[in-house]
């Protein structure tokens, strides 16, 4: 167990790597300068030289690359001094840090990823992250659960009242789920519930997690503007859910195990529940644990739609000012999450199947 461990999390540092790489590149080829857009069209050369000067962008691409991977890495190289560019700021500029050896020029510093600042507020990356996560978060967690518990749900009642008008509707409703994109939903969802049927539902068709108070003391906690972006959210893995409980339990109520527990005369509803169910979760915890994070980092359409203010609205704000290190970040982050989930996912897969055998 723990060498297979050991090689997902040696296969997960691989993969980041990749993507860090890839990142870096795509966007130092985009056209645009970093310097022109944090001055404006009319500053003049010194200026823009300067500030090219303070970001490293007037060296060359490996270096700058290799700067880069200084700044991400926990453990790095910097000056004692803060009078040299841009990457090799000096340790103190990382708080908190621990200095694990100190030379006359350099130090290696023990330190949180550093994803650098926007070039627009001039905030750290971190920070900006910091703030917006816990909103994709609270959206992504409730849309999966609405996701798993219904699509559980109903997957059972159609594998139990196979082909009958039951089945034959879900499969429908979960077809056109599965079909219709996200952005065409949110739009679609916004303008029926919170325009047309507002009065009787009273929702918002644009809102966030806290709402500014009236009379102006401070926010609120309003889940009403959840509903609707979660449920848009939640449409397209609940429809998936939904067939892949009904295939797998199909799948489960036709083993020998569930024959021999029936000619034993056990209860149908402990059969179905306690053996067929638990043995028919392992795709289902697959595919969800896919889907939750595709949801946290392809939630931008219905973010931006509803308005809320989480990762979604970072990029595409990001993108339209070409502010890169945000976008940068944001993508990194994103990755270093699928990469944990699909850790955490093989190891629950492992628990859940005693006949899988993991690290053989």
């Amino acid at each position: 167990m723990w060498r297979y461990i050991g090689q997902k999390i040696l296969y997960g540092f691989l993969v980041i790597l990749g993507v860090v790489t890839l990142v870096f590149f795509l966007f130092n080829i985009l056209p645009g300068d970093p310097a022109r857009m944090m001055l404006g069209q009319r500053a003049d050369a010194e200026s823009i030289e300067m500030i090219r000067r303070d970001l490293g962008s007037d060296q060359p691409v490996a270096k700058q690359y290799l700067a880069y991977l200084n700044d991400l890495s926990p453990i790095s190289f910097h000056n004692n001094s803060d009078e040299e560019s841009y990457w090799y700021l000096a340790p103190e500029k990382y708080s908190p840090y621990q200095t694990l050896a100190r030379g006359d020029e350099h130090s290696l510093v023990l330190k949180a990823p550093y994803l650098r600042r926007s070039y627009q507020s001039k905030r750290k990356v971190t920070d900006i992250i910091a703030t917006a996560f816990p909103q994709t978060a609270v959206l992504a967690v409730t849309a999966m659960t609405i996701a798993v518990v219904l699509g559980i749900i109903l997957g059972v009642i159609c594998a139990l009242y196979k082909d009958t008008w039951i089945d034959r509707l879900t499969l429908f409703l979960s077809t056109m789920g599965m079909s219709l994109p996200s952005f065409f939903a949110a739009i679609l969802i916004a303008w029926f519930f919170a325009y047309v049927l507002g009065n009787v539902t009273h929702l918002n068709m644009f809102g966030n997690l806290f709402t500014v108070d009236d009379y102006g003391c401070g926010e609120y906690l309003d889940l009403k503007n959840l509903i609707l972006p979660a449920i848009t959210l939640g449409i397209r893995p609940l429809a998936v859910l939904v067939q892949l409980t009904k295939s797998s339990m199909l799948d489960a109520l036709s083993q020998d195990y569930v024959r021999t527990a029936r000619a034993k005369g056990m209860p149908y509803r402990r059969v179905v529940f306690r053996h067929a169910l638990r043995n028919a979760l392992n795709p289902i915890v697959t595919s969800a644990s896919g889907w939750f994070a595709g949801l946290l980092a392809g939630a931008v359409f219905v973010e931006y739609v509803f308005d809320w203010k989480g990762m979604g609205v970072v990029i595409v704000d990001g993108l339209e000012k070409y502010d890169f290190p945000v976008v940068m970040g944001v993508l990194l982050f994103v990755c270093i999450l699928l990469v944990l989930i699909n850790i955490v996912v093989d190891i629950l897969y492992g628990i859940l199947d005693p006949r899988v055998r993991v690290g053989r």
